[in-house]
């Protein structure tokens, strides 16, 4: 099956096509089609996953060539290694989940079909992206997750929160890909190939030097931090919950956020060549995770708050992949690296539960304010125990999936004094806001009776996945106990027989905190014995900060987004003003030129042409009546023409006519002759007309 799982890939794509060129009118068949096309992936995704355990964690590789210039190849192809083979099985089950449970939710919506090609498309973005064996395809993959995490983010485009979302996702992710495409351009001239395994094997081997190498892995990080909202390009993450619900949950677990967590993954070996570089990952990681976790500590819109601790999650994982060490024993990657992406595994599945638990609270009650909720374990008794369930997976509950994995990161810690005590601090808070969140949702008394009196459990498409994804939120950390042969630690490791580092110390530490902040919330909205209300008028400035997710939006607008616009406002009127001034000038002065010359030809050349005219005209309307066509007058003018001649010949000096009154006689008589010719002809016209 491991040769065959391109298909993986094409099945979501095949799915987009047939429903935008054959199925956009049938919406439920478009949308059974779809989860049809993603459920087979996901059963090949199994089957991939089954024989790479059975090959030890061997990796699979095949490629051909689309271009070649000279020795350099820009290929396609498919790598399958234990890091693949899990992620295929992550982004397929939880793509499936999202899938049924957007046939339930989407139920209404008038671009309903559309809605299961984009989220088809998505999959097959994502899914390419994990497949793939070189740079070069995977920025492909990249970009086309950007274009439809895009698409739907803003899929409810007619409101204009959506619209401006899905603008800022796409604009904030790009300034984190020019770096990457940096970086990718360093490999490309230092390396001389996009393939994974030449390049890991070039710089491993010193053949790129340590300076180039820790600037092109700060490139490649680059596009990390925007996909995954690392600080300082986090901003668009928690504005993305304007698009559908399903979205959210597909978008914060196993997809764009997690394709930068999977790509510093996927390029350890860079990061192991440059310490610099990896400390830069872990320092970014642990600031974005106490970032988030502290903002979510205050909010109120519950798609909010777990969009801020998804972005704390995700600094957990970054932080774990910088600190990874080099694990002299067995050669093979750190307790980072393991840490890492077993947070990557167990964290999609509690958080896809926990955004679709959210989306079904939404569709009883209408609303994201939790201070408007209260009371809804009544009325939802589906919905609010697995939601609990997930809670307490990311709260680090003994025995549950984050238990597992967080105390794997809490133990890639050990050694860096601030970066174990921080680490514990936001485990504290996460515990802390997730529990704050369910007990001001499911417990205690309804804040707003009319919507708890409409709330209602939603329908079986929409509950059936929790099941599977509270199961899992349960179970999926499991495959990280010690004991289990091809439990993930021997799976990463490739056989070498891995062991995690958590011990029980770290588990008992890490358990008293999670519940320590479980027993504060419950003490603070349940209790009520301490007053979240005082506390917060206590530290006035510092809720304030939270509040206002540390002005990060304010300082971006007045340092980044203002003066964007007012230097595009000034070039504007520079163009209005002085550019298209300009232009306009010299439109004007044309058309007054035009004008001027249109004068001259009309008054001037026209008139003299026109004069010239009108002179041959009279002329011609006096001297044609010398043509009276009778011999007589013809004989009489010839006479006098021959006497003017014979004047002019001789020149009677005595009579002393000068020339000027020369021609005037000589008009004159010409003239009266030509009357004299018209009342001859006049007469004899007459006499014609008698005749006849």
């Amino acid at each position: 099956m491991t040769e065959h799982a391109y298909l993986i890939v094409l099945l979501p794509l095949f799915s987009f096509l047939t429903i935008v060129f054959a199925l956009r009118w049938k919406e439920q068949v478009s949308a059974v089609f779809s989860v049809g096309m993603i459920a087979t992936s996901l059963i090949m995704s199994i089957m991939v996953l089954i024989e790479t355990l059975g090959h030890q964690g061997d990796y699979y590789a095949a490629a051909f060539s689309i271009v070649e210039l000279g020795a350099f190849k820009l290929q396609l192809g498919m790598l399958i290694d234990p890091l693949t083979a899990m992620m295929l099985v992550v982004v397929t089950s939880i793509g499936t989940c999202v899938e049924i449970y957007s046939i339930g939710y989407m139920k209404d919506d008038p671009r309903f079909s559309r809605f299961f090609a984009y989220l088809s498309l998505f999959l097959f973005s994502m899914l390419g992206l994990v497949i793939s064996d070189n740079f070069f395809m995977t920025f492909i993959f990249w970009e086309l997750v950007g274009l439809t995490s895009y698409l739907l983010i803003g899929f409810w485009f007619e409101k204009k929160s959506a619209a401006d979302a899905c603008k800022k996702a796409f604009l904030t992710t790009r300034v984190g890909d020019l770096g990457f495409i940096v970086g990718l351009l360093m490999i490309m001239y230092y390396c001389g190939t996009f393939n994974y395994a030449e390049v890991f094997t070039m710089i491993g081997a010193g053949a790129v030097p340590s300076g180039i190498v820790t600037i092109l892995a700060i490139g490649v990080f680059c596009g990390a931090v925007g996909k995954s909202a690392q600080f300082p390009l986090h901003a668009w993450l928690p504005d993305a919950m304007e698009g559908p619900t399903p979205v959210s949950a597909i978008v914060h677990s196993a997809t764009m956020v997690a394709a930068g967590v999977y790509l510093v993954a996927r390029t350890m070996s860079i990061f192991i060549a440059s310490a610099e570089a990896s400390m830069v990952v872990a320092v970014i990681g642990i600031a974005t995770s106490l970032m988030a976790a502290t903002i979510a500590l205050v909010q109120v819109d519950i798609k909010r708050i777990l969009a801020y601790s998804t972005i704390s999650q995700l600094g957990y994982m970054i932080m774990a992949l910088g600190l990874y060490g080099v694990d002299t024993a067995n050669g093979h990657h750190s307790p980072g690296f393991y840490a890492g992406t077993f947070h990557l595994m167990t964290h999609a599945f509690f958080k896809s539960l926990l955004f679709m638990g959210a989306g079904s609270v939404i569709h009883a009650v209408h609303t994201n304010d939790i201070m408007e909720m209260g009371g809804l374990w009544k009325k939802m008794k589906y919905t609010a125990p697995v939601f609990l369930i997930g809670s307490l997976s990311i709260a680090g509950f003994p025995l549950t999936s984050g238990f597992f994995s967080k105390d794997e990161i809490v133990a890639t810690t050990f050694g860096h004094p601030v970066f174990t005590v921080l680490t514990l601090l936001i485990a504290f808070m996460t515990a802390f806001y997730m529990w704050r969140l369910c007990f001001l949702t499911f417990f205690g008394e309804p804040r707003v009776a009319h919507r708890y009196e409409h709330a209602h459990e939603s329908p079986n498409t929409m509950t059936y996945p929790l099941f599977f994804l509270a199961f899992m939120a349960i179970f999926a950390g499991w495959t990280g106990i010690p004991a289990l042969k091809h439990g993930f630690a021997s799976f990463v490791a490739h056989g070498e027989g891995y062991v995690p580092h958590a011990d029980w110390v770290n588990y008992i530490v890490s358990s008293i905190v999670g519940l320590s902040g479980i027993g504060l919330a419950y003490l603070m909205y349940i209790k009520k014995s301490i007053s979240a209300d005082k506390i917060a008028e206590k530290f006035k400035p510092l809720y304030n900060l939270f509040w206002n997710k540390w002005y990060f939006d304010e300082i971006y607008q007045a340092a980044i987004i203002d003066p964007i616009m007012t230097f595009g406002r000034w070039m504007w009127t520079f163009d209005g003003k002085i550019i298209d001034g300009a232009v306009n000038g010299m439109a004007t002065l044309t058309m007054w030129w035009a004008d001027v010359k249109m004068w001259i030809d009309k008054w001037i050349i026209d008139g003299a042409v026109n004069g010239a005219g009108f002179i041959v005209r009279m002329a011609g309307s006096v001297l044609k009546y010398l043509q009276t066509g009778r011999m007589q007058f013809y004989l009489i003018l010839s006479m006098i023409l021959v006497i003017v001649m014979i004047l002019l010949k001789f020149e009677i000096a005595h009579i002393n006519i000068e020339w000027p009154s020369m021609t005037v006689i000589f008009i004159i008589a010409v003239l009266a002759l030509s009357i004299a010719s018209r009342f001859v002809s006049e007469d004899a016209n007459q006499e014609s007309e008698n005749e006849k």
